[in-house]
């Protein structure tokens, strides 16, 4: 009598998607995953700037009363001033008020706003960093922790609106050209060589000159040539796709340009779109912070790196400004660059059949054993 026994489990690795493997070669790039860890961090804490620098209390409990100066504008007489204008809550009257008795305030960490003046500074502007200005002052007495703070963040948002809209113009371009080839993507492909041979500093200048500088008229001036280089990307893997087998059976299925394009090209289409956000992004807020150091960016009460450039410039004695915000500065621009290699690492098909070479081979079955039983 003969009996088997069991054989062993195949061993096989677990199937994942493009997506997935993406991932996780992104993941071993500890490089980049920890530039995005860093730098989502970063992004959280500046958006949440009124509630870590603000010369307004959170909360504030005066005479039994609740107020919360950070959402709502309290006069002075609210708090035993004389004044009705609006409570400087860095007055040491207004403080001594908030904290006498049974009365207390809650402050942010940093008790001064990106617009506040330190009109009880012990020394000239600029002043070097202290117990109360932990960066110190810029040359008109605001803190620059706090112009940091608020300036990384408009220097955020201004990047991620530029890198949506070229994106989505960018993509879109392509997407045409590549799809439909011939004499519409010749005359495409003119057109848009003819613009971008446009000067587009040149243009910036004329139109501060013309209107009130702002972010939005940035934005738009910005825009107009910052889908371009992403284009040109999506326009050769649309080229590129289109001619192969699942662009025919879509076709022959009876489906539209558009259902082709945007359910079957686009989804195989987006490895360049990926790649391209960081090094968009740096590229964005390096050209704010460029035009605001030569003035031509955002307004002058507006936070900005560039404007506190110009000031280091201007100030060359008041080291701390040049310093703290060129530091910033380069490591915002070293975290999207890390990011942005290992999003190109994770995203190459080259790597990723690599990776599929190199993962565990399934394991080869074990021999049948018999035992013979006499």
């Amino acid at each position: 009598m003969m009996s088997l026994s069991r054989m062993p489990a195949s061993g096989l690795p677990h199937s994942l998607s493009p997506r997935q493997r993406a991932w996780q070669r992104f993941r071993r790039n500890r490089l980049g995953y920890w530039s995005l860890i860093l730098f989502l961090l970063m992004v959280a804490v500046s958006l949440g700037a009124e509630l870590l620098s603000n010369d307004r209390p959170l909360v504030v409990r005066y005479q039994g009363q609740w107020y919360f100066p950070i959402v709502k504008t309290y006069p002075e007489t609210t708090f035993g001033g004389n004044f009705p204008t609006p409570a400087d809550y860095l007055d040491p009257y207004i403080l001594d008020k908030l904290t006498s008795g049974d009365n207390f305030a809650v402050f942010p960490p940093n008790r001064y706003s990106h617009e506040t003046l330190n009109y009880f500074a012990k020394e000239p502007n600029p002043a070097p960093p202290s117990a109360e200005n932990w960066l110190g002052t810029d040359d008109r007495g605001r803190d620059v922790l706090a112009r940091l703070l608020y300036g990384f963040r408009v220097s955020v948002l201004f990047g991620v609106a530029l890198t949506v809209i070229g994106v989505l113009v960018g993509t879109l371009t392509g997407a045409l050209m590549g799809f439909f080839g011939g004499r519409f993507d010749l005359v495409s492909q003119r057109l848009i060589e003819i613009w971008s041979s446009m000067p587009e500093l040149y243009l910036l200048i004329i139109f501060a000159s013309i209107f009130q500088p702002s972010l939005a008229l940035l934005i738009i001036l910005l825009s107009l040539f910052g889908w371009m280089g992403l284009s040109d990307y999506v326009r050769a893997e649309f080229y590129r796709n289109r001619s192969l087998d699942y662009v025919k059976s879509a076709r022959a299925l009876g489906l539209s340009n558009v259902q082709i394009m945007w359910r079957h090209i686009l989804p195989n289409s987006l490895t360049p779109v990926i790649t391209f956000l960081p090094f968009r992004m740096s590229a964005a807020i390096l050209a704010l912070t460029s035009l605001d150091f030569l003035g031509l960016g955002v307004p002058p009460s507006t936070p900005s790196l560039g404007e506190l450039l110009a000031q280091g410039k201007a100030n060359l004695d008041a080291w701390w400004i040049s310093l703290f915000t060129f530091a910033v500065l380069v490591v915002t621009l070293l975290l999207l660059t890390f990011m942005g290699d290992a999003l190109r690492d994770a995203f190459d098909q080259r790597l990723g059949m690599a990776a599929l070479r190199g993962r565990v081979q399934p394991k080869v079955p074990a021999p049948v054993t018999a035992e013979v039983a006499r």
